[in-house]
């Protein structure tokens, strides 16, 4: 019996020009090529696009996988993007407030100003979504284009100081820390439960509360059976030509047993005058 692979978890800054996953068909390099000395196969958790740069989550853990890139979880990303322009005031909320794209608006989120020049900004950008090239399409959307992106932030996961290209293992309290963040149950996170449109269960009732067949077992108003009451059954219900059948029975056996059929009025004695 195959015993399953122990779970691994590891942090990797995942620099430009990198594609986030495990076999590119064009023969970009990949995440997998920066994991130099692992051996268990691991999967990214999320992804980051060939232009953008950051703490990519890397394990063989599914079940944590999808409690952090399920948006029902609610697990907040933060992005620093370095924008063209400098941001409005009416730009930042409409960040904040959601952005519609070509694939739905976007949930709320935060946004403020790091840094700002005369023609360039740095933005924080925090965000609970997944969608393809989000946060470059949200920017875009309201006038300022992306310069650079780079993540920082996964949940409680920090960056830090990690250099591109480098990579770690998670501690066990970082782990645990992700798993308090993504909740215990999909219900808990804001998932409504699972609704019977038009069917319920039936209770099985008991054998001594289903109905009997037969005048006897029937009661009447009075509760009592028909023949404790000491009445005369009434006669059994059926289609009509059973009831002729059965009224016809008696004259058929009487004719039976005579043997003929009745004399005729030539053949009757007559009475004397």
């Amino acid at each position: 019996m195959r015993l399953s692979a122990p779970a691994i978890y590891i942090l990797l800054h995942k620099p430009v020009g990198v594609v986030t996953t495990l076999l590119d068909p064009e023969g970009r390099p990949t995440v997998r090529d920066l994991l130099v000395g692992v051996r268990q196969r691991v999967f990214p958790v999320g992804r980051l696009d060939y232009h953008s740069a950051g703490l990519l989550l890397l394990t063989n853990d599914g079940e944590l996988a999808l409690r952090l890139t399920h948006p029902r979880y609610g697990v907040r990303k933060t992005y620093h993007v370095k924008v063209k322009g400098k941001p409005a005031a009416a730009q930042l909320a409409a960040l904040a407030r959601g952005v519609r794209l070509i694939d739905g608006t976007t949930n709320p989120a935060t946004a403020h100003v790091m840094e700002s020049r005369e023609h360039k900004a740095w933005l924080a950008l925090t965000l609970a979504e997944g969608k393809n090239r989000q946060v470059r399409r949200m920017c875009e959307a309201v006038g300022l284009p992306v310069e650079k992106l780079t993540r920082v932030a996964f949940g409680p996961l920090k960056l830090g100081k990690l250099p591109p290209g480098a990579w770690r293992h998670l501690e066990p309290e970082e782990v645990e820390g992700l798993r308090r963040h993504s909740g215990p149950e999909v219900v808990a996170a804001g998932s409504p439960g699972r609704r019977h449109h038009g069917r319920r269960r039936l209770e099985k009732r008991p054998a001594d509360a289903r109905p009997q067949r037969g005048a006897a077992a029937r009661p009447r108003a009075g509760g009592a059976p028909i023949e404790a009451r000491g009445e005369t059954p009434a006669p059994p219900k059926g289609p009509p030509t059973a009831r002729r059948r059965s009224a016809e029975a008696p004259a058929s056996a009487t004719t039976a047993r005579r043997g003929s059929v009745a004399p005729s009025r030539r053949q009757r004695p007559r009475r004397p005058r």
